[in-house]
């Protein structure tokens, strides 16, 4: 008798071997990652940027503006109470509606030869709502009658410091500590203990009220000063994460179009590798997993890489943005709602980037993987067709979004708008290709092969077009828009002022932003033109300057009588003074001449009329909103106005916006029978003036109950279309660097041949000049293209700035884009290129 070990039947797996072939395949592309991971140092480089430009970025955008219900503490009401005999009573009422409250006494308080104020603020340091806006920098707080805490701008003030006795209103207090409100650091308030603010000129009332409870059916008159945290919050669905998180993920679309080319340069080398594994007996589903897990790899590293540089950034940064904007940024105050996304984001990007490798490599039969010969590429037949109908359904979107400019909606169909046309720039972007490959079928040998590669791998080089297209797209859509805006010569855009400049107004008559106190007055107030001149006149010694120009208004303003923006900006009286002040003649000015203005075009406007007496709607300063469309009748009544008056354009003048750009001739004065005076003095520095000197001025003026204009920080439209330009070239020329080699790498087998057969570096030189040429051309006409889509349908219907606005063409900027940007693409590719390759044989088998 024999006796026999039969064999245990082996369980039936998963066809493609479950979880522990999963497993083994991560394992295997973790390994692979960290062996090879400075051949995708390039995609890792350009998502470790993006991650920590977004947490920057986004820190700086939510944190910059005042904390969202800045002045409620942790309450979620407030009143607001002025200060007079009934104010007990009224905080008494409130107190038995709502419950329990904080009440902060405020008493303003004139400094000393100065017209700033600081408040003598009552507050209970402890109180229920109000400790988020008082915090103790040093000392203690004020427990007693004789005790006082104030901000560091009033010890800088009455150079105080903890331990002095302060001698204020009749009173004398020891300082006892320094505090600030962090909500506020511009703040400035000597704090005392509750009570002690005898006669309050304000009072501020925090309490959370139950529901229903601060109706005005239960408080009354009170009701009116009460103001819920909801109403001051804005509801704003463009805020700045909004915004942050959109740019993040188009930033994201171009590293995922670029990344394509990455992961399938690396699929290729791994070629034979994969082949072994597919001999082993890997599916394709873990063939597909191999290349698809590196891609989550190279997400989820550099954007962990990139939020630890974001935040070592942000620490560093975080300081200069507190002083800055003024209040209390706390370390980890971070935008996370934007952060999360921006980083599931980079690893959902570069996910689908190497899926599209992935799929492709298991079409590779297993023998040839494994003699490292690529498959010949695919020729793919696509229509325009789709990427045509998405730019017109675009620009209908844009159109329509255009159209309700101002009236509140508009937001979605902008945003689909601007999603469908960067699909569409995709969809077009292979198309492009195949028709530079036509165009170039006479060209040289190395520049037809160059072609021919782009359009017979178009599946990767179409990505990289893509992403080059976005980038132009951006550029080239801020200058046209740029153009756009400051092109109108009816609402003037730009600097208000030169660097140099300092308008100081008459008391209530200034025209302009007024940089300085507002219109507060003085009782120390100028009452008569020659005293106000004086001042303008000191102001001006103190800056070095001996040139003021009185600026004389007649009560007259201009009117376009026809449908888009109105006329905005002053218009002052041309006096001899003012126009020998910048270089105009007498001999050079029309007799007839009823306007004299800079700005380029405005004498060519139809329906313009000259308005005075009681029919200047809007008044000098104009107006620009939809409500004005269409409000100016035409042509207007006879004495109130002059229908169509002679202009004449005067390059000599200023350009600002709220200097003498636009001036009524005394011609038009005498024959109109207008009444001038003096609303303000243009002071014209030697140099510009420092902030010591605007703060001297503005005192200066302030005491005389004058205000003064100094330079804004609105950028001219040069300085937005060269920076436009430059970001443009420079991020399609970086897209470029990063694609070209990975297109070139990708034909490496025919650079080979080429080499053998006795090609020389100049011919090298010339299929990467063609390559880098043909991709930076075709983005270039590709991306402007779609700009001025976008522009066309935003303007087409647009009841401000409609398609005459276009106009305004920044040819000079266009043309950099589409024409230097691929010499200089040329002309880097010619100089980087020419290299013999390291080794003519096949690749080795890792």
């Amino acid at each position: 008798m024999s006796t026999a070990l039969r064999e245990r039947p082996a369980e039936a797996g998963a066809a493609n071997g479950g979880v522990p072939a999963r497993r083994a395949v991560i394992r295997w592309s973790w390994r692979m990652f960290r062996r090879e991971w400075r051949q995708q140092t390039l995609v890792l480089a350009l998502i470790v940027v993006a991650l920590a430009a977004t947490v920057v970025g986004a820190a700086v955008a939510t944190n910059t503006p005042p904390p969202a219900g800045a002045g409620f503490g942790t309450a979620q009401d407030m009143a607001t109470l002025p200060g007079g005999p009934h104010l007990a009573g009224q905080i008494a009422v409130l107190q038995q509606h709502v419950g329990r409250v904080d009440v902060i006494e405020n008493q303003t308080v004139a400094i000393p030869g100065s017209i700033s104020t600081y408040d003598l603020r009552a507050q209970d340091p402890h109180g229920a709502f109000g400790q988020p806006m008082l915090s103790l920098v040093s000392g203690h707080y004020p427990a007693g009658p004789d005790q006082v805490a104030v901000t560091a701008g009033v010890a800088a003030t009455f150079k105080l410091r903890v331990g002095d006795w302060w001698h204020q209103g009749g009173k004398t207090r020891q300082v006892v500590g320094i505090v600030q409100n962090p909500e506020s650091l511009l703040d400035a308030f000597a704090l005392v203990a509750p009570g002690q603010v005898s006669a309050p000129s304000q009072v501020t009332v925090l309490f959370t009220a139950p529901p229903g409870k601060i109706s005005a059916a239960s408080l009354g008159s009170l009701r009116q000063y009460v103001q819920t945290r909801q109403d001051a919050v804005a509801s704003n669905p463009l805020n700045p994460e909004t915004i942050v998180l959109g740019l993040t993920t188009v930033g994201m679309l171009l590293i995922a179009l670029v990344a394509v080319g990455g992961f399938t340069v690396l699929a290729q080398r791994r070629l034979r590798s994969l082949g072994m594994l597919g001999a082993l007996g890997a599916t394709d589903s873990n063939i597909r997993l191999v290349v698809r897990i590196n891609g989550v790899l190279v997400g989820v590293v550099g954007a962990l890489a990139g939020v630890v540089l974001g935040l070592a950034a942000w620490l560093a940064y975080r300081p200069r943005l507190e002083s800055s904007a003024h209040h209390l940024i706390g370390v980890f105050q971070l935008p996370w709602i934007v952060i999360g996304p921006a980083m599931a984001l980079a690893v959902v990007a570069t996910y689908f980037a190497a899926s599209r490798p992935a799929r492709a490599i298991t079409r590779i039969p297993i023998v040839a993987a494994l003699s490292g010969r690529p498959a010949p590429p695919k020729q793919v037949h696509r229509s325009a067709l789709p990427g045509v109908v998405l730019f017109v359904v675009a620009a209908a979107l844009l159109s329509f979004s255009g159209k309700s400019n101002g009236n509140g909606g508009g937001a979605l169909e902008l945003v689909l708008g601007i999603v469908l046309l960067i699909v569409a720039i995709i969809l077009l972007a292979p198309f492009c290709l195949v028709v530079l490959a036509r165009l170039g079928r006479r060209a040289p040998i190395a520049i037809r092969l160059a072609l021919r590669d782009l359009a017979r791998y178009r599946a990767r080089s179409g990505s990289a077009l893509s992403a080059i297209s976005l980038g132009v797209f951006i550029a080239a859509l801020v200058c046209v828009l740029t153009a756009q805006r400051y092109g109108n010569v009816l609402d003037y855009a730009g600097p208000n002022l030169a660097s140099n400049q300092i308008i100081v107004y008459t008391p209530g008559g200034g025209g302009g932003p007024g940089n300085g106190p507002g219109g507060s007055s003085s009782s120390g107030a100028a009452s008569t033109p020659q005293a106000q001149a004086a001042v303008a006149r000191n102001i001006a010694k103190g800056l070095g300057s001996g040139t003021v120009i009185e600026l004389d208004q007649a009560g007259a303003s201009l009117q376009h009588a026809a449908a888009g923006r109105s006329w905005s900006g002053p218009v002052y009286v041309a006096t001899p003074q003012l126009l020998a002040a910048f270089g105009v003649k007498a001999s050079e000015v029309n007799p007839d001449a009823d306007i004299l203005t800079m700005r380029p075009g405005l004498s060519g406007l139809s329906q313009m009329q000259l308005v005075y007496g009681n029919d200047q709607r809007g008044g000098p300063g104009g107006g620009h909103g939809p409500q004005d469309v269409g409000s100016n009748s035409y042509p207007c009544p006879k004495g109130q106005c002059l229908a169509n008056p002679v202009i004449q354009e005067v390059g000599a003048l200023p350009a600002g916006t709220s200097a003498p750009n636009t001036v009524i001739t005394e011609h038009a004065i005498h024959t109109l029978g207008l009444h001038v005076s003096a609303s303000g003095w243009l002071i014209q520095a030697p140099h510009p003036p420092t902030a010591a000197q605007i703060t001297d001025a503005r005192l200066t003026a302030a005491a005389s109950g004058m205000t003064i204009e100094t330079k804004s920080s609105t950028p001219s439209s040069a300085e937005i279309l060269n920076w436009a330009t430059v970001f443009g070239i420079a991020l399609a020329l970086g897209i470029l660097a990063m694609s070209v080699g990975l297109i070139r790498s990708e034909t490496a087998g025919d650079l080979r041949t080429l080499t053998a057969t006795g090609a020389s570096s100049l011919t090298r030189r010339e299929l990467a000049a063609g390559t880098a040429f043909a991709l930076a051309l075709g983005g270039a006409v590709l991306g402007t293209v779609a700009a001025y889509v976008a522009a066309i349908g935003y303007a087409w219907d647009n009841p401000l700035d409609g398609l005459s606005e276009l106009s305004s063409v920044p040819t000079r900027q266009l043309l950099f884009i589409v024409v230097g940007m691929p010499v200089i693409a040329a002309v880097v590719g010619w100089l980087l290129a020419g290299r013999e390759p390291s080794v003519i044989s096949r690749q080795p088998l890792e």
